[in-house]
């Protein structure tokens, strides 16, 4: 089957898929403490994902991250990881992933490791307890500790996502790098992006630009620059001193999207072409429209990628947020 190619010639290899916008956290950055998630009759069945994603791995996806919200909380998860394997065993995928918040994970690494997750990305902004439970609201740091260790003990690589955020773990900066490469642990930072309605949180004040982050870590150790790109947004750099990779994926001090393969699925069949447009495609309709053919599909999803856009708009600057969008991360999938 044709491969898809957007309408600026870059071929959509990479697919992120949440499979749920409940979360067992509250992120202060990400949502609000009283969330009102959507019904469960409105999320596509696991069966109906797995019908999405093949379809989208017939037309050259080689690449599949789950997420949600936090995908490990969505029931009866791992038979969509196992169905999903068979795509690694015909070759036709090359890697199934995650990112999770670690609280699930100490009791899904085996099964997960036997469905062919060979690398997962963990989210945690401190290594600090109280500030921990400060920042997630619900969450405690040591579930997520176990989580890593009994991934790294399976065999999984594992990566830390950490959101920059001002005044919260600036003073962590060395510490979280040291720890990180102690455990051989890739990190990857993250600008806080402005998505949804989280209340009184302000974004504005919350925003930590990563050129400034970046300054801060060259005071301390010969940052080399690296080409390598997996299929995410992240551009690197490699610490002399440690051997460390360290990302940086910066939305807005530095616009990434000239070389996006990737698109977004949420939980509820729509399909997002980028992060930072509201432009949607509803896949759910010809899914559901057409159970015995997967034609309208396609065409639905060749139709989408027509219309994916050059890159987002995410600014901060002059002190407003520009270019937000009114979903909350955990709908399209962190």
């Amino acid at each position: 089957m044709e491969q898809l190619i957007d309408p600026f010639h870059r071929p959509i290899s990479y697919l992120r898929v949440s499979v749920t916008d409940r979360c067992d956290f509250r992120c202060v950055y990400c949502m609000s403490e009283n969330m009102t998630f959507l019904p469960k009759k409105e999320l596509l069945t696991l069966e109906e994902l797995d019908r999405l994603c093949s379809a989208f791995v017939g037309m050259g996806v080689e690449k599949l991250r789950i997420t949600g919200g936090e995908p490990l909380v969505r029931k009866d998860i791992l038979t969509f990881f196992r169905s999903m394997s068979r795509h690694l065993d015909s070759g036709a995928l090359k890697e199934l992933t995650l990112t999770t918040n670690g609280s699930q994970l100490e009791r899904f690494v085996k099964p997960l490791y036997e469905a062919g997750v060979r690398r997962v990305n963990v989210s945690a902004d401190t290594l600090d307890d109280e500030k921990f439970a400060r920042i997630t609201r619900w969450g405690r740091l040591p579930q997520v500790m176990r989580g890593i260790d009994a991934a790294q003990a399976a065999g999984m690589r594992v990566k830390l996502n950490a959101v920059a955020l001002k005044g919260f773990n600036e003073d962590e900066l060395l510490s979280i790098t040291e720890w990180c490469a102690s455990r051989d642990i890739d990190l990857t930072w993250i600008e806080v992006m402005p998505m949804g309605d989280i209340g009184n949180e302000m974004r504005i004040d919350q925003y930590w630009k990563l050129s400034d982050l970046r300054a801060r870590l060259a005071e301390h150790y010969t940052l080399t620059e690296l080409s390598e790109r997996t299929g995410g947004p992240a551009r690197y750099v490699r610490l002399e001193e440690s051997g460390q990779k360290i990302g940086f994926i910066t939305p807005l001090t530095h616009n990434f999207c000239e070389s996006c393969n990737r698109v977004r699925l949420t939980c509820t069949g729509e399909l997002y072409m980028c992060l930072g447009q509201e432009d949607m495609a509803d896949l759910r309709a010809p899914l559901r429209n057409h159970p015995d053919s997967d034609a309208p599909l396609e065409d639905a999803i060749r139709a989408a990628i027509g219309r994916k856009p050059k890159g987002h708009d995410f600014d901060y600057s002059r002190q407003s947020v520009d270019g937000r969008v009114s979903r909350h991360m955990s709908h399209t999938g962190g």
